[in-house]
């Protein structure tokens, strides 16, 4: 029985080497989970991004649809409905084209966190609905 007990206490610990194999397989096992993570999170920002960049655009093209009922011409800009670098919610900037035309507008909107990258465009026509 002595014996037995002997040999009990001999394996019943971790010897340096396995707990040294352990750590770097774990470690070895981290790095690809974080590299994921990163990505992931990364992927995250991106879509809010577009999805904030998406209400903004539909805002200003429900804005500009309002606007054109009582004022199709625009008269006070000559530029028509366009727009160019106007920051909408702090962060996010917009561009608005008009294609000027009499009777059947084409607007389309482009808003996004920078304007370089990401971006969501919507366009729509806007005809007249009465004469002046």
């Amino acid at each position: 029985m002595h014996r037995k007990l002997k040999i009990a206490k001999r394996f019943a610990g971790l010897t340096l080497i396995e707990v040294v194999i352990a750590s770097a397989l774990l470690a070895a096992a981290m790095v690809p989970i974080l590299k994921c993570l990163t990505v992931a999170h990364a992927s995250a920002i991106r879509i809010e991004h577009k999805s904030r960049s998406l209400l903004l655009a539909q805002a200003k093209l429900d804005q500009i649809r309002a606007r054109s009922i009582y004022n199709y011409t625009n008269s006070g800009n000559p530029l028509g409905f366009a727009e160019s670098g106007t920051p909408l919610d702090g962060l996010y900037l917009c561009n608005v084209t008009d294609n000027k035309d009499d009777f059947l507008k084409t607007i389309t909107v482009s808003v996004g966190y920078n304007l370089d990258g990401d971006t969501v465009t919507l366009a729509t026509l806007i005809a007249r609905r009465w004469t002046d």
